[in-house]
């Protein structure tokens, strides 16, 4: 939970404050797009017509402001993966959600580099945000295990650092728009026994 998610869990923000929340998530949301989650909050602010000292009461640091953009986007990857607890195979159930996972990383310059930085530090803001989707994941990844489709030995944590890194260097080669299956191929021929799908592509 965001702080801004707990505060407003105990009481009701005024409609002023309310129209300044949106603003400034509606304008960080532009500029991470268009800049990279480095953009100046400075110009978040001045974009949202409120002052730095409004951004930061609603948001105390960049890791918050993010969290709080990239929720939406997260809420979804969180019910894909209820949906696909349903689905028949669970190899390529867990497939489809990575796929999902990197697509998501790779939006924003600098979002996957964060993530990675994130699942080394516990107690960092963007650690407990992403915390619903490591969840999310280990019981996709569990039921492909029990399924015999992935190796027991495979964590959540480290399949997720993997999605990732394979987000990064997407970001990093945006000429090459099958980059992201072919490396996440080869993640899967790392973790899995014979009779998950060998391709990505296969598994969608």
């Amino acid at each position: 939970m965001t702080t801004e998610t707990a505060r407003t869990s105990a009481r009701p923000m005024r409609a002023d404050a309310r129209r300044n929340y949106e603003r400034l998530l509606a304008e960080a949301r532009t500029a991470f797009t268009a800049h990279g989650t480095d953009a100046s909050l400075e110009d978040v602010a001045r974009r949202a017509g409120v002052g730095i000292g409004t951004l930061y009461r609603h948001f105390p640091n960049r890791t918050a402001l993010m969290c709080a953009v990239f929720q939406g986007e997260v809420d979804g990857l969180l019910a894909r993966s209820r949906e696909l607890l349903a689905a028949p195979e669970p190899c390529r159930a867990l497939v489809d959600w990575l796929r999902a996972v990197i697509a998501h990383a790779s939006t924003y310059r600098g979002l996957a580099r964060a993530l990675m930085a994130a699942q080394s530090d516990e107690a960092s803001a963007l650690a407990r945000c992403s915390l619903p989707m490591r969840e999310a994941g280990g019981t996709l990844l569990a039921r492909a295990q029990r399924a015999g489709a992935v190796r027991a030995d495979v964590s959540v944590t480290d399949l997720l650092q993997l999605t990732n890194a394979i987000a990064l260097a997407v970001e990093q080669t945006p000429e090459d728009p099958e980059l992201a299956d072919r490396l996440l191929t080869l993640t899967l021929r790392g973790i899995r026994p014979e009779r998950c799908p060998d391709r990505a592509d296969s598994a969608g």
